[in-house]
């Protein structure tokens, strides 16, 4: 039994339909009357989106033509609401060719009560051919051909997908789960003391729970920490002080750093490596249910990061160089746990984020080293493009900006050691990322340029002249420089920053019209379907960055600038356009799944290039991809066309 609407079959859509095949290779050999004698026993079918086109145990007596739309084919699992989709297929599609072996005759060789179901993904509607039409056009050699083309094809694709998920299954069968939250990792019940209690009683309860931290609760409420190193560090200050009793109140970390139960391991680890600290009270609805230190976490996961930690915290000008083979360590290790993009590049910021700011650190004492003393002026140091989205996941080029503040205050040799201060400090810093393995921008998009260099009064003029002289070379570096984000420096100038941003770029309505305009001359492509790939004739290669990510990235920016959002990750701008009512939330989950579909694949085919020491590059020739990746990277171009539509909309085009 089919669901769907039926149509009747001479009324307009009838008429449509029926021109819409009548060349189709099916048909394409009968003669006008034949087909219409053919046509009028098959039936046409509309179905919504998420329906049910062919349940699982429904007998097939028919193959159904996709006239247009999209359907994906599933199994369903052992588990209830487990399901996992087989293949996707589109307009030209037939549906059922496993069914073909039940039209010639054969025998079944295995009898099995699963079966495969068939589900709309938007609205579809299909022409319903039975056997008994195919079985009279059957002598046709044409016929038989394309059907043989098809089978082959849909064979194939199988077979690629069996192997794949073969290969899956024996790699990962006897793993761990991949994605552990801490409420796994943690130990409890937690040790407690109450403010109150002396230290001494701390110190015995640490001993008799072999433990190595005690949280210190008033009442229920956690109030603060006490480690080894604590209890170290104020025994030496407390040495010849009269206070013979000293409470934990006195000797506790306040207001410790916590973590959600709920949390990934990885979050955790990130906390751990932004807060240099060893211990984490594990929080659930408020009350403190554990305790995750690092080296728990470490030994729990064993995934050999606590080395790559160690090489990232620990390194000098000398062996900067070690601190990538440890963050591609990380990389390597969440990308084999298949764990979500989002999470994975929320882990790789946090960790480049940290060698940014341990090179600007070092670059600090070495001009304190040269006599130069300390910044002037309070000072940001920022990111743009794919560090700024918070996308980076392998060393590229560096992409940077620093902002100063004022220095007119000052008299004109002060000013000159202000300029020469921050010049030295980008050479310095660009310096040592280089030797860490960030290479220096080809585009000379960096700190050490003085375009890319200047107080809030330079980037105000700069503002202005991309305004009133918007040419394509103007109008890309403003992209770059609009997907901004600090990776350290003075918040209060920072903010200052942001809001001379939001000045300049608010009356000026025609630049973001511009920026729209040259996305004109971008559009998303589309990518052929699997047939036309293998027969050679669809696209042979397809680049990532430029005909998926920066379409998608430009679309969502020029759309959340116009809404008034001036800073944030993609994931930022996606929420934002929702709470304007520009997006809707199924809107925004389409486009979420798109991007992330596409940074997976962009992510996996980057880090093979590497470990084969073959160029990195977000290039791909299409035969590389699997069945899977090319359906998801079809319906997430869809997607980003749908997306580069609307802000053409907004913007009357």
């Amino acid at each position: 039994m089919k669901c769907g609407s039926m149509t009747a079959p001479n009324n307009q859509h009838h008429t449509l339909a029926a021109a819409h095949v009548r060349h189709h290779p099916l048909f394409k050999g009968v003669d006008d009357a034949a087909f219409e004698q053919l046509y009028s026993r098959c039936q046409l079918l509309s179905f919504e989106t998420h329906e049910i086109i062919l349940h699982s145990k429904t007998e097939r007596e028919s193959l159904l033509l996709i006239l247009n739309g999209t359907v994906e084919v599933f199994v369903q699992g052992a588990a209830v609401g487990k399901e996992e989709v087989l293949e996707i297929l589109q307009t030209g599609d037939l549906i059922g060719l496993s069914s073909i072996a039940d039209f010639l005759g054969e025998p079944v060789h295995i009898q099995t009560q699963h079966n495969v179901g068939v589900r709309s993904i938007e609205p579809t509607q299909c022409l319903d051919i039975p056997f008994d039409v195919l079985e009279q056009c059957w002598e046709d050699e044409e016929i038989r051909n394309y059907m043989l083309r098809q089978l082959a094809v849909r064979l194939k694709d199988v077979y690629a997908s069996l192997a794949e998920q073969v290969y899956l299954a024996q790699r990962w069968g006897e793993s761990e789960p991949f994605v552990r939250r801490v409420h796994d990792l943690m130990s409890s019940p937690v040790i407690c003391a109450q403010s109150s209690d002396t230290i001494q009683h701390v110190a015995r309860k640490m001993i008799d729970n072999n433990v190595s931290s005690v949280v210190v609760l008033e009442e229920t409420r956690l109030a603060g920490i006490i480690t080894e190193s604590d209890l170290v560090r104020q025994m030496g200050t407390e040495i010849g002080n009269t206070q013979t009793q000293p409470s934990a109140r006195s000797w506790m970390t306040p207001n410790p750093v916590t973590v959600n139960s709920d949390d990934y391991y990885y979050e955790a680890l990130a906390l751990f490596l932004t807060e240099n600290i060893k211990h984490l009270p594990v929080i659930k609805d408020g009350q403190v249910v554990g305790m995750l230190t690092l080296s728990d976490l470490m030994r729990k996961k064993n995934r050999g990061l606590f080395d790559s930690i160690q090489t990232i915290e620990k390194a000098d000008i000398a062996h900067l160089g070690r601190i990538k083979e440890a963050i591609y360590s990380v990389f390597a290790n969440l990308l084999r746990d298949d764990l979500p993009v989002t999470h994975i590049l929320e882990v790789l910021t946090t960790l480049y984020d940290r060698l940014v700011q341990h090179c600007l650190q070092l670059a600090s004492e070495t001009l304190k080293q040269k006599g130069l003393g300390g910044p002037p002026v309070p000072y940001c140091w920022l990111h743009m493009g794919s560090s700024g989205r918070a996308e980076q996941f392998m060393l590229t080029d560096q992409d940077h900006f620093l902002v100063y503040a004022s220095v007119d205050h000052l008299d004109e040799n002060d000013r000159h050691q202000a300029a020469n201060y921050f010049s030295h400090l980008a050479e310095t810093v660009v310096d040592y990322l280089q030797r860490a393995g960030f290479a220096k921008c080809k585009g000379n998009m960096m700190a050490t340029n003085p375009d890319w260099r200047g107080p809030l009064s330079y980037w105000q003029q700069t503002l202005r002249q991309w305004a009133l002289r918007a040419t394509n070379n103007t109008l890309m570096q403003a992209h770059n420089f609009l997907a901004f984000r600090m990776v350290q420096g003075d918040q209060h100038l920072y903010e200052q920053f942001l809001q001379l941003i939001k000045e300049e770029l608010k009356p000026s309505s025609i630049f973001l019209y511009r920026m729209a305009v040259l996305e004109k001359e971008h559009s998303v492509p589309t990518l052929d379907h699997p047939l036309r790939s293998l027969l050679r004739l669809g696209k042979k290669e397809i680049d990532l960055k430029k005909e998926a990510l920066f379409p998608f990235h430009h679309a969502l920016q020029i759309l959340a600038l116009h809404h008034g959002l001036y800073e944030g990750t993609p994931l930022d701008k996606m929420e934002h356009l929702v709470g304007k009512k520009v997006f809707t939330p199924s809107f925004k989950e389409e486009l979420l799944y798109a991007y992330t579909g596409v940074m997976k694949i962009r992510m996996e085919h980057a880090w093979h290039q590497f470990n084969q020491k073959q160029p990195v590059s977000s290039r791909l020739p299409v035969s590389q991809l699997n069945y899977r990746e090319k359906e998801d990277l079809r319906r997430a171009l869809k997607t980003i066309r749908s997306l580069q539509q609307q802000m053409f909309i907004h913007f009357g085009m």
